[in-house]
Order: C-alpha cells, then structure tokens, then sequence
C-alpha cells in the first residue's frame, strides 16, 4: 500500500474542485449543460504512474492496451510521454495512428483477427503482431506476410479476476508444430507473448511464464529464427505492482541475456486511478412498515451495469461510493450511517451497483455519487441498452501542473 503524498493531496483537491464545478453548473440549469454522469481524470496521476513503471521495470518498455481505456487525451498523453501501444482492432489502431504515433510503436496484440484487419495494419505501416494456431498462420501468410511474429503462449493465474487461458495461447504441446509451419510459410517468428490474467497476484504465475517463454525461444532458434522480443502481458495492479515488478525483473534476468527487448501491456496500472465518477440519484424507494425494515433502502443513479459499471459483472467489483448532498436540501435529512442497494437507470433487475452499502447520512434524489478508480474498463464496455447515451463528459485536471482543469 502507498502512503498518501503530497502530489495525492493534490490530485484530490483538484478532484473535488472539477466535481463541485461540474454539479453547481448542473445544479443551476447552465445552458447546454445535461443532467448526467460524468467523469473527473487526473491526469498527472498518469504521468506519475509511468514514472513508478519506468522506475520498476526499466528494461520493460510499456505498450499500453487501448481497449482499457480509449479516452483521445488520454491516449494523447501517453504518446507523449513515449509508451508505445497494444492496439486490438482497426478502430483502435486508427485512433492511435491519428495522434501522429509511429506505427512502430504499435504491437497488434490480438491473436485472432479478421483479414482486413492485417491488410489495414500492412497498409498502415504496422510490423508486430501475434499469432497462437495454425489458421491464424495462415491467414497473416495471406494478408501480411512480412509481419514480426509474436508467438503468445498458454500462461494462466488461476487468482487473476480474468484469465485467458482458455481463449487465447498455446499450450507447449503445440509450440514446436506452430514455429515449423511459420517457417515453411517463410514468416518471421520475433519473439513470445504471453498474459498471465487481469488483475494477476499470484507471483508463480509470472515466472513460470517467462520460464515458458525461455523454452520456446530455445526451439525457435533451433529452426532457424532469430528471436529477441518477450511481451510479459498485462494484469498489473497499483496494489502490488513492485512485487510483480521485482518478480519479472529477476526472472528476465535469469532466463534472458541484456540484449533481449522486453515489453509489456499495461493498462489498468495506468489508467483506474486516475478517473473518478460523479452520478446523481435519481429515484428513491424507502423500505415502509414491518416487511423489509431491516433491508436496505434503495437509490437509483443515472449511471449502471450497462453504462459504466459493467465491472459489477466481469471482475465482481464492490464498489463503495462517496455521498455528496444536494444543498437545497442539505439540512432536511436523518444524520448518521444509512444502508442502501443502489441500482442503475435500466429496467434490466439485473442493473444493481452494489447490493448493501452504507452511506454518512440519508441520501436523497438529487443527490451526487463520488465512484474513484474508474478508469479500467469503464466507458470502454458502456452499451446503449435502452437507449441511454453511452457518451458522457469528462473532465480534465493535471496534478502535475499548475492545477487549472
């Protein structure tokens, strides 16, 4: 756990500021201001965050995965601190090029792609991706034939929120029989892949893979390839990011010689800290009488499992928001902790926030919702189920500045 410093204090004084800025403007009707949720992104909280990364892994240069949070100033911000990007479609690809970004700083990471997708990245000036079966071997033979492949490796932390394992990798059974066929397709095989989970802690996991990932440059070079690229993956946490740090520094070093290029694909370790949530209270249903009084009352915000919440499902995310009171009614509430189920705008039963959660005092409609750490597969994975919008505002503040938003 990091202690709080003063650059913390003053991100979150810049936090507070952009909220109370953003809801009296709503609050006093501004013209072309709308009643919805937004969000508040920090983001000097980003550049001390590739700061941490540089100072861990300094031999590991950071490609960071678009699909975890696409925001153009975001992405903007990290071309100009020098990451380089893992891009998994063409619209992302498309968005990154558009900064002006080298293509060289561009891995293609998805494993299985379409046809148009390799023609897109061959015509865009893009070299890297990664393959894991023999279709797909064939199909870059087909649309980019002198890609530098990464061949991605099984690798699973089975206490990770999310594996992979069963979707994308090889497993070593396979590895020879795919290096072979590259080879007889005249394919350039660069190096290993692999991605141990998101949210990964288990620090075995880590190791085994690099270990993995020794043998199968060892077999490529047998048949021929000049192998110099490991890609370590993503799943990093802020929580236990120098243990897993200290973990793949030594087992690079261990298994790999200093000439090796390292790589990896963060993105939540960027990103989840940096942006905070603000929804208002839409609707509120009391518990009455004997049935259910010892039940939770319940709110409904404007903002939900389908819009920015989807991590209420995927990662089984608690989530533990912060109440503002609306001031025109400030004084007219009951003081002290109330419970509440706090559910989504949707008529989907399914659209809840958090089951029980308690509050500083009652809470009302009109009432702000404070979420921190949204920044990881938030408006990424937002729907238009039942036609709310999935675009919202954001706001911008730079703790590394002079603090204007």
């Amino acid at each position: 756990m990091q202690k709080t410093t003063v650059d913390d204090l003053r991100s979150e004084q810049l936090v507070n500021l952009a909220i109370e800025f953003q809801t009296q403007r709503i609050n006093s009707g501004a013209p072309n201001v709308e009643d919805n949720p937004f969000f508040v992104a920090d983001l000097g909280l980003v550049t001390r965050q590739h700061r941490r990364w540089k100072l861990n892994l300094p031999n590991v240069q950071p490609f960071y995965a678009v699909k975890c949070n696409s925001d153009p100033l975001l992405l903007r911000a990290l071309a100009e601190l020098g990451t380089g990007f893992d891009c998994a479609s063409v619209e992302e690809m498309r968005s990154v090029l558009a900064l002006g970004v080298d293509p060289s700083r561009i891995i293609f990471a998805n494993p299985c792609k379409p046809a148009m997708a390799l023609e897109y990245a061959r015509e865009a000036g893009i070299v890297t991706t990664v393959f894991d079966n023999l279709d797909e071997l064939e199909t870059i033979h087909c649309y980019m034939p002198h890609a530098q492949l990464l061949l991605r490796i099984y690798a699973n932390d089975a206490s990770s929120l999310i594996n992979f394992g069963d979707k994308f990798g090889a497993p070593a059974g396979m590895t020879r029989a795919l290096l072979k066929r590259a080879r007889e397709l005249s394919l350039d095989v660069v190096g290993v892949s692999f991605h141990v989970g998101t949210g990964a802690n288990d620090l075995n996991s880590f190791r085994q893979a690099i270990k993995e990932a020794r043998v199968v440059f060892d077999q490529a070079e047998t048949l021929g390839f000049t192998m110099r690229i490991v890609d370590v993956g993503g799943g990093f946490q802020d929580k236990n990011f120098r243990e897993i740090a200290s973990t793949i520094r030594d087992s690079l070093a261990d298994n790999f010689p200093s000439t090796t290029r390292f790589i990896a694909e963060p993105g939540r370790f960027y990103t989840q800290t940096a942006y905070t949530l603000v929804c208002r209270v839409i609707s509120r249903r009391r518990q009455v009488g004997e049935v259910g009084k010892d039940q939770p009352d319940m709110l409904y915000q404007n903002d939900g499992l389908y819009g920015n919440f989807m991590n209420c499902l995927m990662e089984k995310e608690i989530f533990h928001p912060i109440l503002i009171p609306d001031e025109s009614s400030l004084g007219d509430r009951e003081i002290g902790p109330h419970r509440y189920t706090i559910w989504g705008p949707t008529c989907d039963g399914c659209d809840y926030v958090v089951r029980d959660t308690t509050l500083r005092c009652e809470a009302k409609v009109r009432d702000w919702l404070v979420y921190k750490n949204m920044g990881a597969y938030t408006n990424a994975t937002a729907t238009r189920f039942n036609g709310f919008s999935s675009n919202i505002l954001t706001l911008y503040v730079d703790s590394e500045l002079s603090g204007q938003f």
